[in-house]
């Protein structure tokens, strides 16, 4: 099976046999594409966005033709949910991939974020997933199946358009971010409701990213930040360095994928005010999310 999930900031393929309810990865691949750049702007995605996306996609393409995989599934997310020009997206895709992508709604992007994160996962339920992606923020409750769930206009790369022109941002520019994020978060959590789960869970690069560097990795180690626990204190220091930091220093991180130097600083703020709105005191670190959940919709 192959699953890729297109978001606002990367796109990211899984390839994996399943059977007997489990996956096995045979490869996973991820790049910096940044499709919803401009996106909260403009309403468009941009041509240079798209050819980005496009040579990705060449490349996911061709090795999906060589492992011989049997079925695909492609899931885009917010940024091609806003864009007024979806429809030259979802052209290119099928040009390139041959399947059509699906435009995926907030609740059905959650409920495969779910599903992929909390498989194998032992911990006290129900949960509190956070998705924290490029352009929307996905916030999920339940045990063994999704009891609620919300998506809601806050990522990474929104937040860094809207709030962030600085670098590193101002201490004006990180209040009135923090007081966006805020207002969103605290919708959710009534929402879904997020404050009775017994454990948070947290998806995607910023919460990886932030787990690597609160557990002080030499470089990015998967298998060390997979189901690694991160105390509320640890993420809001980790967030007061992010956000001291230029582009630069932060790209020099050992653990820091260059692609989202720019914008991590406003994801783990986003991860901070999730922590310290919710009351929790950790935070489960999961490197299986949507795409995991795609690959077992397949099976």
């Amino acid at each position: 099976m192959a699953g890729i999930d297109c978001g606002t900031n990367s796109i990211r393929l899984l390839i994996a046999d399943v059977g007997d309810g489990k996956l096995t990865d045979v490869a996973r691949r991820m790049e910096i594409v940044r499709l919803g750049e401009g996106v909260d702007r403009t309403g468009r995605l941009s041509a240079g966005a798209m050819a980005r996306t496009r040579k990705a996609l060449v490349g996911y393409a061709a090795e999906i033709a060589e492992l011989g995989v049997t079925k695909v599934r492609m899931c885009a997310t917010s940024a091609s949910r806003d864009a007024e020009n979806a429809q030259e997206f979802r052209d290119m895709v099928r040009g390139v991939l041959g399947v059509d992508p699906e435009v995926i709604s907030g609740n059905e992007e959650a409920a495969l974020s779910f599903t992929g994160a909390v498989a194998g996962l032992t911990a006290e339920r129900p949960y509190l997933v956070v998705d924290i992606g490029g352009g929307s923020t996905e916030f999920v409750t339940g045990s063994a199946a999704v009891d609620h769930a919300i998506s809601m206009d806050i990522g990474c790369v929104r937040m860094t358009e809207r709030h962030f022109p600085s670098d590193p941002p101002t201490p004006a520019e990180i209040h009135n971010a923090e007081r966006d994020i805020t207002a969103a978060v605290d919708i959710a959590l009534t929402a879904v409701p997020g404050r009775d789960a017994k454990t948070l869970v947290g998806l995607a690069g910023s919460v990886t990213t932030v787990t690597a560097l609160a557990k002080q990795l030499p470089a990015y180690d998967a298998t060390r930040i997979h189901h690694a626990r991160v105390s509320r204190d640890d993420v809001s220091r980790v967030t007061s360095e992010l956000l001291a930091m230029t582009v630069e220093q932060r790209r020099a991180l050992p653990v820091m994928h260059p692609g989202r130097a720019d914008v991590i600083a406003a994801g783990a703020l986003i991860l901070r005010t999730i922590m310290e709105c919710s009351g929790f005191d950790e935070l489960v670190a999961s490197e299986h999310d949507i795409l995991d959940g795609i690959c077992y919709s397949l099976a």
